[in-house]
């Protein structure tokens, strides 16, 4: 898959999957799947490094794992996040920003938000970049939002993101994440814009759909928020094959004798 298939994908009704991705072994697991693009995430910070929200995210962060996951990600399509204010420094700093991860293995990098850098979303695109927008729940303006909470309720909300659609395809994205926002104003935006719009909390009628990778597997036990589903059973999968070679440590049945040099 290529950037170019993402608006045909969207022609032809074909609907599209996306996860995110952090590191190399997994995304060698999904090299092999059916999955259509990977996102390394500046939810990396979150649900990698323990943070309580994507702000500490740091470009050099998204790029070493941005990296990790270009060398097991096979012929996939990866886009990479540009972390909180990298994209706010000034022109010569945001482009040193998406250097720095495109150069690491990502094909595209995806920009929150559109409002006070749009010029900058302009400049990116026309140096021969794609980039993906992202509107709705924006977790690196989550101090401004007042928490993650849904997005576009009431007239005036909605109206207004349904500028900032229009806006970001007038930019030049090839495509939009949709974040935490009535499924209502999720269709109203998807038919609004020529570009696919990928959802997250944004109903059934977008484009396509992005989970958290280790929401999907089931490997966040006591974290389901409403707009999850676990696809799998990771958390008990790995539990037990950990608890499997502690038994078998502890009872002396690993390792074998096929199992050591002679």
């Amino acid at each position: 898959m290529n950037v170019l298939d993402f608006r045909a994908m969207k022609k032809e009704g074909h609907r599209i999957a996306l996860t995110t991705c952090y590191d190399y072994w997994s995304a060698r697991i999904l090299a092999d799947s059916d999955i259509d693009a990977l996102l390394v995430g500046d939810s990396v910070a979150m649900v990698v490094h323990g943070h309580d929200s994507t702000i500490p995210a740091t470009v050099e962060l998204m790029a070493l794992h941005t990296a990790a996951v270009a060398r097991g990600a096979g012929d996939k399509f990866v886009i990479a996040d540009l972390p909180f204010l990298s994209f706010r420094r000034g022109l010569a700093e945001t482009m040193d920003a998406v250097g720095a991860l495109m150069k690491t293995g990502a094909h595209a990098v995806k920009i929150e938000g559109i409002d006070g850098h749009e010029d900058v979303i302009h400049h990116i695109v026309e140096s021969g970049i794609p980039v993906m927008g992202h509107l709705g729940l924006t977790p690196q303006s989550v101090n401004q939002l007042g928490g993650f909470t849904v997005q576009g309720k009431g007239q005036v909300a909605a109206d207004h993101l349904a500028d900032q659609a229009a806006r970001v395809q007038e930019a030049g994205c090839f495509s939009l994440v949709l974040e935490c926002m009535p499924s209502e104003l999720g269709k109203r935006l998807t038919e609004l814009v020529d570009i696919p719009t990928i959802g997250i909390g944004a109903g059934p009628d977008t484009d396509g759909q992005i989970l958290v990778l280790q929401d999907l597997a089931g490997l966040n036990r006591g974290f389901e928020p409403r707009f999850t589903r676990a696809f799998g059973q990771g958390y008990d999968v790995i539990k037990s094959a950990v608890d499997g070679f502690t038994c078998a440590v502890r009872s002396g049945d690993f390792p074998s004798k096929d199992e050591s040099y002679s």
